[in-house]
């Protein structure tokens, strides 16, 4: 059994313990209203864009222009190329893992495919490594702050393999958030763009042609979609780790609690014991 002195060490120490994941829960809060701000307003313009997108290209085959481009063209996926965005820190809960699990899936799926891996976030970069997965590139930092010219970097690099032929297709797997409780696990396919004519396009006045004005807005789409997986993988980041702190202080208050109960029982069992003793003594004197 453990002693007075023990119990009040596991007390403190748990205390100490909850005081982090306290604060950890508070500053992930913080993060979170920014990064939430940030995805509801960029979710507008992506969609808008995906929209005129396929409006662009339903005017260009009305008008009967060659609308052929390096990024539209479809080839057999024997070397597929996957986008991992996961965080940089762990302490968030299934976070990670869930992201690492479903690129295991996607892996087995295509098991005949020469896979690349594009990591963006440190978990994912580590978790390859020691598998000993080819990496093609690996992005640390750069998802908390979910800056767009990082995004154009990474997304310029992409493109440029797809049109030289190095790579046969690109997916992209990241958490789409959707509440402080809930991310969505995401599977996308970047590359070839898939571009359908809208059903109803938009009567645009173009000043350029709209076939030149596609191959303009196709490698900016990927840009965009890959700008939009950090901010949407920030976002779940954080309401993960705010949700993971808030349970491991609840836990910690538990634990708080059965401990302290546990030392008023032994300091109440040695209280008795002392009490006895003193009786027995007395009472063999007597």
């Amino acid at each position: 059994m453990p002693s007075l002195i023990d119990l009040r060490r596991r007390i403190r120490s748990v205390k100490n313990t909850q005081q982090i994941t306290k604060a950890m829960k508070m500053v992930a809060a913080a993060k979170l209203r920014r990064a939430q701000e940030r995805v509801m307003a960029a979710r507008p313009y992506s969609e808008i864009y995906s929209q005129m997108l396929a409006d662009v290209a339903g005017a260009a085959a009305t008008a009967g222009a060659d609308v052929s481009h390096p990024l539209l063209a479809v080839r057999e996926e024997k070397r597929i190329l996957l986008i991992l965005v996961t965080s940089d820190r762990g302490l968030a809960g299934a976070f990670n893992s869930n992201l690492t699990k479903a690129a295991q899936v996607f892996l087995a799926e295509n098991n005949g495919a020469d896979f690349q891996i594009e990591a963006i976030g440190r978990k994912g970069r580590d978790f390859f490594f020691r598998r000993e997965m080819k990496l093609s590139g690996e992005h640390l930092g750069v998802v908390d702050k979910a800056r767009f010219a990082d995004a154009a970097a990474i997304a310029r690099k992409i493109t440029a393999m797809y049109e030289n032929d190095e790579i046969d297709a690109v997916y992209l797997i990241y958490n789409e958030f959707k509440s402080v409780i809930a991310q969505k696990l995401m599977q996308v396919k970047l590359l070839p763009v898939a571009v359908a004519g809208s059903e109803e396009p938009k009567d645009y006045i173009y000043e350029q042609a709209p076939a030149q004005l596609l191959g303009t807005l196709l490698p900016k789409y990927v840009e965009t979609g890959i700008y939009r997986a950090m901010l949407e993988s920030a976002a779940s980041e954080h309401a993960a780790r705010m949700t993971a702190m808030d349970a491991a202080s609840t836990n910690a208050a538990d634990v708080i609690e059965g401990l302290t109960l546990h030392l008023n029982r032994v300091r109440q069992a040695s209280i008795t014991k002392e009490i006895i003793e003193i009786v027995s003594g007395a009472a063999a004197l007597g």
